[in-house]
């Protein structure tokens, strides 16, 4: 069984038994390697956004592969670690309290994302645009104290914002959850509630996309794709009070949504970008507003991500329900990993520049290399005593 902290930031604690743990863990720290290789194939896709791209910015041919492959990975990645850390951050209240959970919270989240805030982004930011207007050190001095001032770290979470955000929800979460409220055994969700499950994630997100089209943000926060957090840390949550996590992850329906989701998936988005035309930048109809394709895209998006969702659950508690001493190391370091990986992935693209690698090999490189570093520095800050009760 694994122990410590997980790679969401939340205390390992029993789900009932060791191998339902474990393929909650493996979960987690695929959803992590996820995390670095689609910033990897930012870097050298130029599709969405990240601290560094590398020219040259590659045509629209090689763009709509990596487009298909980012689109599916934001289509469930992120949703499916509030998922599970809704699941813990019942099963944690429950047993610790309201207080201590909250304290639990600012602790394990609070602290990565102002140490991310305050030393990552502004030294990174600064590494990358060394030989414009901030190379001095002495310049950098006073824009950093600029930048802590006037608040401007507060919008500088960079990829902590999921920690960030996981904060605000455990607070929420607390204040709102009753005392007193109890577990109680009920059946997993079936076929036509998780399609209507999908179906209210698809109007949501429609409606907020309105107001937060896809490619903006408020606080570092992409509000466009709020909606499938909010509601799958909720979804989370309810799982393990009513314990029907692990039935639903067994069930047949899991496997063929998984099917379902990875062979549909594609053909469905194929299917809306051939019928609205290819994407483009800026406020193009897929991104919001009272257009079909926006509906489109938003429809096929909350649909095909939670059915794969559904299908890697299935698939790790099938073949990957137990922890080897490996894979606990890990799932031990994988929360370090997601703190740390921003300033080594720009590191090694500047390294890798000279190559002028294409957008695919490149884009495998950076995943590879920029995980072998990343966990290898998880290990030695893990090491250190005062990461150790953050990371």
């Amino acid at each position: 069984m694994a122990t410590g902290t997980s790679p969401t930031g939340q205390n390992a604690a029993p789900a009932g038994d060791a191998s339902r743990l474990a393929w909650v863990d493996n979960v987690r720290t695929f959803m992590i390697v996820l995390v670095v290789n689609m910033h990897a194939c930012v870097t050298y896709s130029h599709v969405g956004s990240w601290f560094i791209t590398l020219p040259p910015e590659p045509g629209l041919s090689i763009k709509i592969p990596f487009f298909f492959w980012q689109g599916h990975l934001q289509s469930f990645f992120m949703g499916l670690l509030f998922f599970i850390a809704g699941g813990f951050a019942e099963r944690s209240i429950a047993r610790k309290g309201r207080v201590h959970f909250l304290g639990d919270r600012v602790v394990r989240l609070g602290a990565p994302t102002l140490f991310f805030m305050l030393v990552i982004w502004p030294l990174t930011v600064w590494g990358i645009n060394h030989e414009d207007q901030v190379r001095s050190f002495s310049r950098f001095l006073e824009v950093y104290q600029h930048f802590v001032l006037s608040g401007g770290f507060i919008s500088a979470s960079g990829p902590l914002w999921f920690a960030f955000a996981l904060l605000m929800f455990s607070v929420i979460f607390a204040l709102l959850r009753r005392e007193g409220t109890r577990e109680s055994a009920r059946p997993a969700p079936g076929g036509w509630r998780v399609l209507l499950f999908c179906a209210f994630l698809t109007v949501s997100t429609f409606l907020v996309r309105l107001a937060h089209p896809l490619e903006t943000s408020v606080l570092n926060f992409q509000l466009s794709y709020f909606p499938q957090y909010v509601i799958g840390f909720w979804a989370g949550a309810l799982s393990t009070r009513h314990h029907w996590l692990a039935r639903l992850a067994e069930s047949r329906l899991a496997r063929h949504a998984g099917i379902l989701g990875l062979v549909g998936g594609p053909a469905a988005l194929f299917t809306v970008l051939q019928l609205g035309g290819p994407p483009g930048k800026g406020a193009y109809p897929y991104g919001g507003g009272w257009h079909w394709q926006a509906l489109g895209l938003a429809a096929w998006e909350q649909f095909s991500g939670p059915a794969l969702a559904l299908g890697i659950m299935y698939l790790f508690t099938r073949r990957w329900n137990l922890q080897r001493p490996w894979t606990e190391w890990l799932s031990r370091h994988s929360f370090g990993v997601y703190v740390l990986h921003t300033p080594v992935l720009v590191i090694l693209a500047r390294l890798g520049e000279p190559w002028h690698l294409s957008p695919a090999v490149g884009a495998v490189w950076l995943t590879a290399s920029g995980l072998a570093v990343s966990y290898a520095v998880s290990g030695l800050a893990l090491k250190v005593p005062g990461f150790r009760r953050v990371l």
